[in-house]
């Protein structure tokens, strides 16, 4: 349990209210998956699928969304593909690998909600340096570890190791869309099968 988690109720209450996914307390993350960055990385095509079926889901179960773009005068704005689903989600540029510069974290203090869900490039670099200042500051990362990835396995694979190790809960983008939507039979359920099949 971290300091920033000083909620009223038991310790067993505070766990409940923060691991299970809620789409009122959520907010999702999007880190740095721009142009010129992902040649590079492996598995990337996977990944940014993953990262757009969050994105889309997101949008669905209105789960607001901010997004940060690392030096993109250089690495280029972010990809097509993601650019197209996130709408007219804001945008942070920032130099710092951490995705928690002072607009983002002015950002997630508006919405007022502790669960960030997390997805993007690097995973060794810009998304574990976010994860582990989101956990500095008292909220609780989930990173999709499917729509997160390095231009090398051991470098992802050690990086998600990490943030669990440090307090993240590691899981993955259909188990997270999931959750937020609690159940089927819904008319957002119906929008849900359309993104995730």
């Amino acid at each position: 349990m971290h300091p920033g988690f000083g909620l009223s109720g038991s310790r067993g209450e505070m766990s409940d209210s923060l691991t299970k996914l809620e789409p009122g307390g959520a907010v999702l993350l999007v880190v740095d998956i721009q142009e010129k960055l992902l040649p590079a990385i492996d598995n990337a095509e996977a990944c940014v699928a993953a990262a757009k079926r969050m994105i889309e889901a997101a949008r669905v179960l209105v789960v607001p969304t901010v997004v940060t773009e690392q030096y993109p005068a250089g690495l280029g704005t972010t990809c097509a593909a993601v650019k197209e689903a996130l709408g007219d989600a804001p945008v942070a540029e920032k130099v710092r690998f951490s995705a928690c510069v002072d607009s983002v974290m002015r950002a997630l203090a508006q919405l007022s909600r502790r669960q960030v869900i997390v997805v993007g490039i690097e995973a060794h670099v810009c998304v574990q340096q976010t994860v582990l200042d989101l956990l500095r500051a008292g909220y609780l990362p989930y990173v999709c570890a499917d729509a997160v990835s390095s231009r090398q396995p051991l470098d992802r694979e050690t990086a998600i190791a990490r943030m669990r190790q440090a307090g993240a809960i590691i899981t993955t983008t259909e188990s997270v869309i999931f959750e937020l939507l609690g159940q089927a039979g819904t008319q957002q359920f119906k929008q849900i099968l359309r993104i995730v099949k």
